[in-house]
Formats: C-alpha cells, sequence, structure tokens
C-alpha cells in the first residue's frame, strides 16, 4: 500500500488526512486500468495564457515543447493500435510548432482528436485560421470558460481573457462548431473558489441560456470539473489557508462509485518528452505509469498497460468527490 508523503510545507503534493489508497483499501476497492481507448498527449508547457488554476504551471515563459521525434512515436502507436482518440493538450497545444502536422496525420489513422483549446490563442499571430482548420480536420473542441460572466473569468485566467473568449466562440460558431452535431464545442467550468463544482446538468442550463441571450453564443455541452490540488491551485490553497478544509472537503466527498469511469482507467498521458503517466495531474507531478508497465510511448505496448496498478495521490480525491471529475466532466450519476 502505497503511504502518505511527507507533510512538508514546500512539498508538491496535497496534505491529505488519509492517504487514497488507503481509502481505497477502507472501502475494499482496487484502481486498476482497463483497455486503453484514448491517448492523451501534452505537446509542451508553452503558453499565451497563465491561468491561476494551471495544474501544468503553464505561461508564456515556459520553453518545454514535444519534439516532432516524440510526434513521430505517438504516430506510430495510432497507427499500429488504432486508439479511437487522441486528446491533445498543453500549454496551448497549437503554439508548438509540429500541432498542424499531428493533427492532419492522426485524422488519417481514422482517430477522433479532440483539441483542449484555450479560445484566446487565435489572436496569436498566425493562429487566425484556427476554426477554419478545427473545422475542415473535424476536431473536437474542448475550452475552459469559468463563468458566463466577465468578473469571475478574469480573475481566473488573466484581465481581458472574457472579452477575447467571447469573440473566440463567436469565430468558432461561425465556422459551425456548437450549433449542431457535427462540429463539437464543449465549454469547461473551474469553480473560482476551494468549493466543488455544482451539478453539471443545472450549471450547464445556465451557461447556455446565459451565452446565448447575452453574446448569441452557443456549444454543445459543459463539463465541470473540480479544481486538482496540484501546482498553481495548490500554491493558492497554501497562501489562502485553505489547503487543509479544501482536502477535507474532497476526502468526505469521496465517492465509491467514480471509480469505475476514471480516465486514468482507459487513457494514458504522454508527456513533451514521450514519458507515460496514469493522467494529465500524474503527469504533472512527474509521477509516471508503475515500474512494471513500459514508461515511454516508444515503448508502447497495450497488453502490458492494460491492468496495470493505477499510481495515486492526495489529488486523486479531487476525481471522485461527489459525482467525480475527469476531462469529460462528472462520472457518476
Amino acid at each position: 500500500m502505497t503511504t502518505a508523503l511527507p507533510v512538508i510545507n514546500n512539498s508538491p503534493t496535497a496534505r491529505s488526512p488519509v492517504s487514497f489508497d488507503e481509502k481505497l483499501a477502507q472501502n475494499n476497492l482496487a484502481l486498476e486500468a482497463a483497455v486503453i481507448d484514448t491517448l492523451q498527449v501534452n505537446v509542451g508547457k508553452l503558453c499565451n495564457q497563465a491561468c491561476k488554476h494551471c495544474h501544468v504551471d503553464a505561461s508564456p515563459k515556459r520553453t518545454e515543447i514535444m519534439p516532432l521525434e516524440v510526434v513521430e512515436e505517438c504516430l506510430d502507436v495510432l497507427r499500429m493500435h488504432k486508439i479511437p482518440t487522441l486528446d491533445i493538450t498543453g500549454g496551448a497545444p497549437e503554439l508548438n510548432p509540429n500541432f498542424r502536422y499531428f493533427v492532419t496525420e492522426a485524422r488519417k489513422t481514422g482517430a477522433k482528436v479532440i483539441v483542449r483549446h484555450n479560445l484566446t490563442v487565435m489572436f496569436e499571430a498566425g493562429q487566425e485560421d484556427l476554426p477554419e482548420f478545427f473545422a475542415e480536420n473535424e476536431l473536437e473542441v474542448v475550452s475552459s470558460l469559468p463563468y458566463f460572466l466577465q468578473a469571475q473569468t478574469d480573475a481566473q485566467r488573466g484581465t481581458g481573457v472574457f472579452d477575447k473568449s467571447i469573440k473566440a466562440l463567436q469565430k468558432l460558431n461561425a465556422a459551425g462548431y456548437g450549433r449542431g452535431e457535427n462540429l463539437i464545442l464543449n465549454l469547461v467550468y473551474n469553480p473560482v473558489g476551494a468549493f466543488l463544482p455544482p451539478a453539471q446538468d443545472a450549471i450547464e442550463k445556465d451557461f447556455k441560456r446565459e451565452l446565448k441571450t447575452r453574446y448569441d453564443v452557443e456549444f454543445n455541452n459543459l463539463f465541470t470539473i473540480t479544481n486538482m490540488p496540484i501546482a498553481r491551485y495548490l500554491e493558492w490553497l497554501r497562501r489562502s489557508g485553505n489547503e487543509h478544509a479544501y482536502m477535507q472537503k474532497l476526502v468526505n466527498a469521496f465517492n465509491p462509485a467514480t471509480l469505475e469511469g476514471l480516465m486514468c482507467r482507459n487513457l494514458i498521458s504522454v508527456d513533451w518528452r514521450g514519458n507515460l503517466s496514469d493522467c494529465d495531474f500524474n503527469q504533472m507531478l512527474d509521477l509516471t505509469v508503475e515500474p512494471r508497465a513500459p514508461q515511454t510511448i516508444a515503448d508502447f505496448d497495450p497488453a502490458k498497460l492494460s491492468k496495470r496498478r493505477i499510481v495515486t495521490g492526495a489529488h486523486c480525491f479531487g476525481c471522485t468527490a461527489g459525482a467525480g471529475s475527469s476531462c469529460g466532466g462528472v462520472v457518476a450519476g
């Protein structure tokens, strides 16, 4: 059984009253991977924004960029193993110079491609045609929008981000996104504060009504995602004196019914160097897959990666609290 990491003030991991593995044991549960249906690839930490909640700690100052060699290794896996979904994230993934090549080659394999798009990057030089590029390649677009009001969004993502985000959403709508079932535009809601997200269905209705009424913006689905107690968000919890209360809240809200739908069971995460982790959050803590499993995308073996034991930490309570949290929103009714 994995024990909790030492409680020290500068620890990169949250201090929890009980370790996640201990919580699993108390409920006679185990967390193992199943068949991999999603390759989630972080192509670098360079971003045009520096959001306060960012678990990647991305910013315009970051220099980590996935090289073409690793992109090709990811493409080889898609071609050989016919993984149904490629989920491209960052940073702002579009700032990787190999992003468009990665997308077009991945689409040739028949994989559905998801891009984690921050909206404002389309106003950067050379990125103005992103809506058309997305539409041409039938990408599913997933974009964070903390709220349908300016104050809350700018508080989390920076001054002026809300106005640019609305303009970007309007451009995506003009390209055909969010107004039917062919070009999917999904939004992501993260709470602005030390609390769990509200019921996904209810807040989705609020977002759809307000964005349509105020800005004539439409989208397909709203995903509510719990803020993970790592990186910048953990730093904020500690500065504001909220770490203990927030972690206790997550532990108390632990829901065993979420385990079956956790993204780590059907996803493998690839960092910019090609290292493998069980999820994007583990990746940011440099927690690679268990030692018995292949460690890099170059050594990818679906048989050896399935049924692996998932590496856990205190942040896993974020994915299992309440209705659960994943890259696709809630995981349990």
